[in-house]
């Protein structure tokens, strides 16, 4: 009963944000070092191999449902803090004058956080989806061409401007929600604050900018 009056609490939600913010933080350098596979130039072997081991590995595949779970955690809980928030001031002030110290970006998670996800849909609509529908109506093992895939979508140079616009809302996502997973999960001492934010700062920059640079570099040919 505690536990579940805590979660419904504001403090509890916070908790359960950073606890998956980290996990799906975790997420992102995993993605993002496999995908990043495919500058070696090599036809797509490198990527093949390390994707393929991904999609067919049954360990990983089992934490694919927990990677699931998390995403949709992380978004239903954000969804009921902003509305938390919301509610906390049902008349909205005339004139409005945030704290000095208050960023735009970090009283604008829930815009973000909606941008993101539309963003995660058509991504899993390319990529993800077509991919598990083909390993269920043939065999697991039996995987699309996701090299050959990428080629194909980003010809179009509208869903290579989706897509970077979706890292730049990923930019702006992670300079704020970096830091305040370690504070919503209680890492929070002037010992170590300065190095999770400049960590932040880094992540959020060099995460998005290689997920960024993938449909660019294979737009513009770099990548064959």
């Amino acid at each position: 009963m505690a536990q579940s009056a805590l979660f419904k609490s504001s403090i509890g939600k916070k908790f359960l944000m950073g606890l998956t913010g980290l996990f799906l933080i975790s997420f992102l350098v995993i993605h993002a070092a496999i995908n990043s596979m495919i500058w070696f130039n090599d036809g797509g072997e490198t990527f093949k191999k390390w994707g393929s081991f991904m999609g067919t590995n049954p360990i990983i595949r089992a934490m694919e449902l927990v990677l699931v779970a998390g995403f949709i955690i992380h978004i239903v809980d954000g969804l009921l803090l902003w509305k938390q928030n919301r509610d906390a001031r049902p008349v909205k002030y005339a004139y409005s004058n945030p704290p000095a110290k208050s960023k735009w970006y970090s009283r604008s998670m829930g815009l973000l956080g909606t941008l993101l996800l539309i963003f995660l849909v058509i991504h899993s609509a390319h990529f993800w989806i077509p991919n598990r529908m083909q390993q269920g109506l043939t065999d697991w093992h039996n995987e699309i061409n996701l090299y050959g895939r990428m080629l194909e979508v980003f010809k179009n140079p509208l869903v290579v401007a989706i897509y970077v616009f979706g890292c730049i809302s990923l930019f702006w996502h992670l300079l704020h929600g970096f830091k305040s997973a370690f504070q919503s999960l209680g890492v929070n001492h002037t010992k170590y604050n300065q190095t999770i934010e400049y960590a932040g700062i880094a992540f959020s920059v060099v995460i998005p900018l290689l997920f960024a640079l993938m449909p660019i570099s294979i737009y513009f040919g770099l990548v064959n």
